[in-house]
């Protein structure tokens, strides 16, 4: 097929030149007939009456918008044979009863039909049986169906994944995302795992944020809200969900497989989110100070008025909130196990340990699991309490609760795993005045933990006495001036107190006495 510019140059060569078409022919190394069929097309086309280009499908505008052309009307496909034909058919019938049937990824793609009808002994191109299948294939285009909402009737939920720099180290996250349907209310919290205390505590902090509860939540075919599969269409919900929809009275909808535009407000949240926040911040020094980001962040863009004119979305979640559901008040998020206390002291918990109370070991404690904490109780009650870990293999100690056996094995504190998870400024205490009687020191934890006395109110005292002492601070000492003084009192804004010198004065000269 001719191009556009020897196309141009036959006509120029022709009425503007005079060549003959005999000459053209040569000068452009083509037939004579071509270059004769190119300008009795020209011809035919000056000939038609000028008032035919107004016509879009006239002859004369066509030729202006496509220029001459190869009439292919009548060719045929000499290679597809009806053998051929009806392989491909075949193929195509069976590809309609794997859809029927569920069993979509193993359908036939029409490179593979190609290769079918070439194993077959045949010799067609592949562009040739492409044409063939995209007109005689079935297609269903889907429709999609604009829809319009009443304030407080639907919300949406969806998870996004986002990376973030946690004290220098990245680490994957979970972005639990709110929209509301109505409103576009967008509501969003950090989790470290997307599980179903995650998806329970979301939907808690959610409700308590907004002070009411939508009537309808939407989800995806997400695990923590859909247990399994009953046929094609039916799904039954996970004791999580179910548990929510008790407590706050909501429905419930699923979205249909691989159909994300029916929850698309929460779809565009989801990437909108996630750019709009993380996209211009992404280092923090705690997960804390991420959250805290994050919550402002979406605060503003709630309150951004959108392109279309209308209100902001938290001006009309305003409106909305008369329609809502009256909230019940929260609902405790936790899940619960039996745990037999080991010999060091700790239950398991995943592949993480978390200490108790050393008079509890080889006993069974209750522990309440929260998404960001540990709680543990005994037949009396609340024993001990701890952050929850999500790394591997790691220990969650509490120097408090071995305080009754370091007080037989006084000798086994300095290298223990207690003492080095104890927080920094009871290490520097013990390593800076009590090293030389950890039996005393034991004793001094033990008094604070029977009167619950605040760790501020001993670090108060112990500056205090080697402000005052020149000489060694004594536990005995401590556990007096403890006892005389049950109120913390910064040691450097307020003036001494006379009683507690002279009191202090007395202490250290029986002391020196004693030595």
């Amino acid at each position: 097929m001719l191009d556009v510019e020897v196309n141009h140059q036959i006509i120029l060569l022709y009425f503007r030149e005079g060549l003959s078409l005999r000459k053209i022919a040569q000068q452009l190394k083509i037939s004579r007939d071509t270059v004769k069929a190119r300008v009795d097309a020209y011809e035919r086309f000056k000939s038609l009456p000028v008032e035919d280009q107004l016509d879009p499908q006239s002859a004369k505008s066509q030729y202006l918008l496509k220029g001459p052309a190869y009439d292919s009307s009548n060719r045929v496909k000499r290679k597809l044979t009806a053998e051929i034909i009806a392989i491909i058919d075949a193929c195509l019938k069976e590809n309609e009863t794997k859809r029927l049937e569920g069993r979509l990824k193993q359908q036939l793609r029409k490179i593979d039909i190609h290769e079918k009808i070439l194993s077959a002994g045949h010799s067609i191109g592949y562009t040739t049986i492409s044409e063939y299948i995209r007109d005689h294939a079935t297609k269903v285009r889907e429709a999609f169906i604009r829809q319009g909402y009443t304030p407080g009737t639907v919300c949406e939920f969806d998870w996004a994944e986002v990376k973030i720099s946690i004290a220098g180290k990245y680490h994957r996250y979970y972005l639990a995302v709110f929209t509301a349907a109505y409103s576009n209310y967008r509501y969003a919290l950090l989790f470290q795992r997307q599980d179903t205390l995650a998806f329970k505590e979301a939907h808690i902090c959610f409700f308590d944020h907004i002070g009411g509860v939508f009537h309808q939540m939407v989800y995806d075919n997400m695990r923590v809200a859909i247990a399994r599969f009953v046929g094609k269409t039916e799904k039954t919900p996970t004791e999580g969900l179910l548990q929510l929809s008790r407590w706050y009275q909501y429905q419930w909808r699923f979205c249909n497989t691989a159909r994300g535009n029916e929850k698309g407000h929460v779809e565009r949240s989801v990437e909108y989110v996630r750019r709009k926040v993380f996209g211009f911040k992404e280092h923090f020094d705690s997960l804390r100070e991420a959250q805290d980001y994050l919550q402002q962040r979406v605060e503003e863009l709630n309150k951004r008025v959108t392109t279309s004119g209308q209100e902001s979305p938290a001006a009309m979640l305003e409106a909305e909130r008369n329609a809502l559901y009256m909230h019940p008040g929260r609902m405790e998020c936790f899940a619960a196990e039996n745990h037999r206390v080991d010999k060091y002291s700790t239950i398991t918990f995943g592949t993480n340990r978390y200490s108790v109370p050393d008079h509890l070991v080889g006993t069974m404690v209750l522990v309440k699991i929260y998404s960001e904490g540990l709680r543990i109780y005994d037949t009396k009650g609340w024993v001990a309490e701890h952050k929850r870990s999500y790394d591997r293999l790691s220990w969650q100690i509490d120097l408090n609760h071995y305080l009754y056996t370091l007080q037989r094995k006084p000798g086994a504190m300095a290298g223990s795993v207690a003492l080095q998870h104890a927080p920094e400024w009871l290490k520097q205490m013990y390593t800076a005045h009590f090293m030389h009687d950890t039996r005393a020191f034991i004793e001094l934890l033990q008094y604070c933990q029977t009167h619950s006395i605040a760790d501020e109110l001993l670090i108060a005292c112990v500056q205090r006495l080697s402000r005052q002492s020149s000489g060694e601070v004594m536990p005995t000492h401590v556990i007096a001036l403890l006892g005389n003084q049950p109120e913390p009192e910064p040691v450097d804004s307020v003036a001494p107190d006379l009683i507690a010198a002279t009191a202090m004065e007395n202490l250290l000269e029986l002391a020196s006495l004693m030595n």
